[in-house]
């Protein structure tokens, strides 16, 4: 068996320096319906459910005879049950479903994966380390866990199959990240580093046996992450050190476009990690319209911030007292809902509106900045791609699965 490990997928503003990588603190279900955490305090930890459809939102605690470990990944599904990895010694870890029931709470063991390594979390690069769980399917159904080795990656299927956790591919190189292409669960993008070569963002289809297809290539040499994807609009979310090397610029482009990837001096931030966490469903074909919220990372604080690739300017917010940092969703009208939890209010959801854009102050416009132009000669903010971006020769569409 594999050791297995992730590279945080932050964005990065500031020099170096990465955001925080707790996105498994609280996870939201793709469709927005559910979340989970591990609450509690000391050492009586839970797993705990909250509902965020209803007209209010509220928690349901899901505790067990055995308290949970700080840092246990939860991740909730679409029917409100909650997924519960758990490193039991140096090498397994065991995956549980928990619910609601009467006045306890329910327990379906799945089964285990073997892997030595420190156990589940992020890692500052990828290389061997622990087993992480991605992000949640977006049909809801599924979950998937990754583990890296020296050579390969493999990824396991494990909830939502039908005998327990199953390996479904197995990726050459080292991978990391782990963003959804599509609506389905069928494509997932992660950051894959073959031996010392860059780092580049790929696709994997897990219908056709985790068949990889180029997904990012800024210019041969640069490192290309993909953070964020929104299947409705084609919005990628792009970290890349291809504008200055050796420092890394928060960028977007289309899905399926041959359009430059931009990087708008708006979402650069001196002495601040810049981290994309939610896009805007239901704005089709409209990846220029399509709201992002960031959470911002400071010496002072964070707060979040709003913005959309028509706009030239990102708007600041503050963030709720209690905020669970660097997560939250939008709703299709644009409304941005964020989550927090505080001794008087210990499920909170409240909804922050984006303010309008400020017109452009007035005066001559400015010359490009030679330091910000691409190698091809692109205008300011803009680098030209060596191959499309992204998913020219793996399109989402009219494929049918390998037999």
């Amino acid at each position: 068996m594999t050791a297995c490990a992730i590279e945080t997928a932050a964005g990065n503003g500031g020099a170096g320096r990465p955001a925080p990588a707790d996105r498994g603190s609280f996870t939201i279900t793709a469709n927005g319906a559910y979340a989970a955490r591990i609450a509690g305090t000391g050492d009586a930890l839970y797993a705990e459910r909250w509902t965020l459809d209803g007209p209010e939102p509220y928690a349901v605690p899901l505790p067990l005879a055995q308290p949970e470990e700080r840092g246990t990944p939860v991740l909730p599904l679409a029917d409100g049950r909650v997924l519960v990895a758990r490193r039991v010694d140096g090498r397994r870890h065991t995956f549980s479903l928990l619910y609601p029931t009467g006045p306890g709470t329910g327990e379906l063991m799945l089964g285990a994966v073997e892997a030595p390594g420190p156990g589940f979390g992020p890692g500052p690069d990828a290389g061997p380390g622990g087993l992480v769980l991605l992000p949640p399917s977006p049909d809801g159904i599924c979950a998937y866990a990754m583990c890296v080795g020296q050579d390969t990656t493999t990824l396991w299927l494990v909830a939502g199959g039908a005998f327990g956790p199953e390996q479904v591919a197995e990726v050459k190189g080292r991978c990391s990240g782990g963003v959804w292409l599509d609506r389905t669960g069928r494509m997932l993008a992660l950051d894959r580093r073959l031996d010392d070569g860059p780092v580049k963002a790929v696709a994997v289809d897990l219908e056709r046996g985790g068949e990889v297809t180029p997904l990012l290539q800024i210019t041969e040499d640069s490192h290309d992450r993909l953070l964020l994807a929104d299947p409705d609009s084609g919005l990628l979310l792009i970290r890349s050190d291809a504008p200055s090397p050796g420092r890394d610029r928060l960028g977007w482009g289309v899905l399926g476009s041959l359009l430059p990837v931009r990087f708008p001096d708006c979402l650069r931030i001196d002495d601040a990690a810049v981290t994309p966490f939610a896009t805007q469903p239901g704005q089709v074909l409209l990846p220029e319209g399509c709201g992002v919220a960031l959470r911002i990372d400071t010496a002072a604080g964070s707060w979040v911030g709003t913005w959309r690739p028509s706009a030239r300017r990102m708007a600041h917010l503050a963030a709720p007292p209690g905020w669970l940092a660097g997560t939250g969703l939008w709703t299709p009208q644009g409304l941005l809902r964020l989550p927090y939890a505080t001794p008087g209010t210990p499920c909170g959801l409240t909804a922050l509106a984006e303010p309008e854009e400020p017109p452009e102050p007035e005066g001559p416009p400015r010359a490009p900045d030679p330091a910000a132009t691409g190698a091809t000669g692109a205008a300011t903010g803009a680098f030209k791609v060596c191959r499309p971006v992204p998913l020219q020769q793996a399109p989402l569409t009219d494929r049918r699965p390998a037999r």
